[in-house]
């Protein structure tokens, strides 16, 4: 980023004015360690790369754990595409794990290599796979962790130290040449992936899952629903019946529901940051396979059920859940156009807040267009993949409203003359904090970024 666009974006932060958001910050921040404050810049500005791949502030460096078509060290074939969401989690004598989506669809370019007593569908392209890292960060080990699933996108970590991967799609069996019906959520251990094999979670329903988020003090599992064309998606809650029970616990069932805001069927039409809503329902989903119908189609009754285009991150935080529409625009059939919107959802009280405005007077080549994935940082801020236009960027959000560059991509997947480059997401940290991890989706690269964090 320039040093021109930098004082821009100082500028607007310094006059609290949104050219790249508006919105009550202190609120993302709810519940996170009492951390050091950065400054007006972050960590300074970019420096470009001279290997082409990731320019960093200075005094960082990163090291590429993995490229796609790169063989697998398992020897079980190479390294799928379309790297994703993804989640760091402790190991045994100061090891980190990672476990990595890939969203593959059936026209995948490398599709996760299919493993016995790892793989749903064998006509599933998408899947998991999973790193191992030494106290360097050095790669120990990197293997298939589920496969024969379909459009893994994002997911969530679970307080008992697992993941739960999300299909971002609805096809049945005989679409596509699936041999099963897809648009579930597995759970994946990071270290023992065999521990909890390849078994859908059919009670939490089937749509076209983006995230999920945990309330660690009752267990509540949070859904979003990745829907971009009407009928937009909806946020759902799962009641497991054994709450916080461990791993293979969800496999017991529980009750899916979808969230009403009374008076309002469409989100995208709430446009003023703080806006709140007490009184909020969740009504259960008639049929959570979807059988005949689409859950965000069915009859939820005469007062509807409130949608929102392009539902995706979530994220827990302090006693609220957070989500992300990413975008809406009135073109697609939203109520309304916006850049991005956060949410927080407070269950004890019932209410629903809009916490974040991305646009839509935001200049789409500065941060704030399509907010993705998300993640808290060590520094008591956020770090956000931008999934838009133009440049590609993790942003970093500090807990005064800051925004700063903290990473650009420098793949060109383009041309020279029309350069482009690939998204980022599932950016995660290491459980020390020292390591931030992310991916660039295409070409698929996962990358672990170190130095001075408490700077």
């Amino acid at each position: 980023m320039s040093a021109t666009r930098r004082q821009v974006l100082a500028r607007a932060s310094a006059l609290g004015a949104g050219i790249a958001f508006t919105g009550a910050l202190s609120e993302l921040f709810a519940g996170t360690a009492a951390a050091q404050n950065l400054g007006r810049t972050g960590y300074g500005p970019l420096v470009p790369d001279p290997n082409g791949l990731l320019d960093l502030p200075e005094g960082f460096r990163y090291t590429v754990l993995s490229r796609e078509g790169d063989p697998l060290r398992s020897g079980e074939g190479p390294v799928p595409s379309n790297h994703d969401g993804m989640a760091a989690f402790a190991g045994r004598d100061g090891r980190t794990h990672l476990v990595r989506n890939h969203e593959n669809r059936a026209t995948a370019k490398i599709p996760v290599p299919t493993v016995e007593g790892l793989t749903y569908d064998p006509a599933g392209k998408g899947g998991c796979t999973a790193l191992a890292l030494d106290p360097r960060g050095r790669v120990l080990s990197e293997r298939v962790a589920i496969a024969g699933t379909a459009v893994n996108c994002a997911g969530g970590r679970t307080p008992w130290g697992t993941w739960l991967t999300c299909e971002e799609t609805e096809d049945k069996a005989g679409t596509n040449g699936y041999a099963k019906d897809h648009g579930f959520i597995f759970e994946v251990h990071p270290s023992d992936p065999r521990r909890t094999g390849a078994v859908p979670l059919t009670a939490m329903g089937r749509f076209q899952h983006e995230a999920v988020a945990i309330d660690r003090h009752n267990g509540v599992v949070y859904e979003t629903e990745d829907a971009f064309l009407k009928p937009f998606g909806l946020f759902y809650r799962f009641l497991p019946n054994k709450p916080l029970g461990g791993v293979g616990s969800l496999r017991a069932g529980g009750r899916l529901q979808a969230m009403r805001v009374p008076g309002v069927p469409d989100l995208s039409t709430i446009q003023e940051t703080g806006a709140s809503f007490d009184g909020i329902e969740w009504v259960d989903v008639p049929d959570p396979l979807a059988a005949t119908t689409p859950t965000r189609l069915q009859d939820y009754g005469p007062k509807g059920i409130t949608h929102a285009q392009k539902l995706e991150g979530c994220y827990w935080g302090g006693s609220s859940v957070y989500f992300v529409s990413s975008f809406a625009r009135s073109k697609d059939g939203s109520g309304a156009d916006h850049y991005g919107q956060i949410w927080r959802y407070d269950p004890r009280r019932r209410r629903l807040t809009l916490v974040i405005v991305f646009g839509p007077d935001t200049d789409v080549q500065l941060p704030g267009e399509s907010p993705d994935n998300i993640c808290l940082a060590p520094s008591g801020g956020l770090m956000v993949c931008e999934d838009g236009n133009g440049a590609q960027h993790v942003f970093g959000v500090t807990r005064q409203g800051e925004v700063y560059a903290m990473a650009r991509g420098r793949q060109n997947i383009g041309t020279p003359d029309q350069p482009e480059w690939g998204e980022f997401a599932g950016v995660t940290f290491s459980p020390d904090g020292d390591t931030m991890y992310v991916n660039c989706y295409t070409p698929g690269t996962t990358f672990a970024v170190t130095g001075p964090w408490g700077r």
